[in-house]
């Protein structure tokens, strides 16, 4: 250990659309906080950020917005973003450390230069000495253990809160892939849409997630779950229960499904035989907070005849990977594209 890595503790930050993770040098994940920031309209003072911001989603006064500043996987508002980055780096490094943190940032594969600036710039705006971006699908297959110098394939699917990953690995890079702006959030919004349509029941954003974490699935269950859901009735406009049956829920999710599965094939259509051989022999990883929906596995599997594994804890896979870079930095090089003042 160096001198200035004594003086300095880096970070990796997985910025996320729903979720940013932190990862400290010295102590692993420390924090794990939805992206939201809660903003006074009229001043533009930013009243709380995380959790407390959340919680206020659906809820808030007139006076208040709660923002979410990324859109996609990408910043979609710089200012609220910088923010959020500036906040959540200061909760995490203490001043005791005399030099500024390095900071790897994951990033979507998909995304363009202005946007991988953005990130950039955010992250040293709020106090970087050095920033490094990592593709999300190299971080998640570093964070689970893949052998990702290797010369064999290996295939990731992340999939997020605001974009789904697919992506091939071999020899530190990525083969192909591909990134679709379908993930979490958008599963949310077809709960919504699904209810609006054929029940004419208004639900809210943080209502549809918990429908998707409690009775959501991709494939039959063995038994059928269900929940009593609270919203307002468009018609009468007064407040409305309904029960919900998992089989529903999986109605509405299914065509946005289906745009996963199919970025998934295209993937594997264009992977170049030698590397299909492996992938068939080591499966798909699945990681993400996606990875959770119950029996999104299965669905992959019918789809695709190949083995597909669920990683373990997929919420910090892509935190872990960029974590573990950290710690060997020039090892990693390869899968890392330094800062740059333009």
């Amino acid at each position: 250990m160096g001198v200035l890595d004594a003086l300095s503790n880096d970070i990796a930050i997985d910025l996320g659309t729903a979720n940013t993770l932190v990862f400290l040098r010295s102590q692993g994940i420390v924090l794990n906080e939805p992206s939201v920031v809660a903003v006074e309209k009229s001043t533009g003072k930013v009243l709380a950020i995380g959790s407390a911001a959340k919680e206020m989603t659906g809820r808030t006064p007139g006076g208040i917005d709660a923002i979410r500043p990324l859109k996609d996987g990408v910043i979609a508002d710089f200012d609220i973003s910088e923010r959020l980055i500036a906040d959540f780096i200061r909760r995490v490094v203490r001043h005791k450390y005399l030099m500024k943190p390095r900071v790897v940032i994951s990033v979507p594969s998909g995304i363009t230069e202005v946007e991988k600036r953005a990130g950039r710039d955010s992250a040293e705006n709020a106090g970087a000495r050095e920033v490094y971006l990592i593709q999300e699908p190299m971080a998640a297959a570093i964070g689970v253990g893949l052998p990702v110098d290797q010369p064999s394939g290996s295939m990731i699917i992340d999939i997020g809160g605001g974009t789904s990953e697919i992506a091939v690995i071999a020899l530190n890079g990525i083969v192909n892939d591909t990134s679709v702006r379908v993930a979490g959030d958008e599963l949310n919004d077809a709960i919504i849409m699904y209810l609006k349509k054929n029940y004419n029941l208004l639900i809210g954003l943080l209502t549809a997630e918990e429908i998707k974490h409690r009775i959501g699935s991709a494939y039959s269950l063995g038994k059928e779950l269900s929940m009593e859901v609270k919203g307002r009735d468009l018609v009468a406009g007064v407040p409305k229960n309904l029960k919900l049956s998992s089989v529903q829920v999986r109605e509405a999710l299914s065509e946005t499904i289906d745009i996963i599965v199919e970025a998934v094939r295209q993937t594997l259509e264009r992977t170049p035989p030698e590397l299909a051989s492996d992938i068939l022999e080591r499966g798909i990883i699945l990681t993400g907070g996606g990875a959770l929906l119950r029996g999104l596995d299965k669905r992959f599997r019918e789809e695709t005849n190949l083995p597909v594994i669920v990683a373990e804890d997929p919420l910090t896979c892509v935190v872990r990977g960029a974590g573990q870079v950290l710690s060997e930095i020039t090892a990693y090089s390869k899968v890392l594209e330094k800062s740059r003042r333009d």
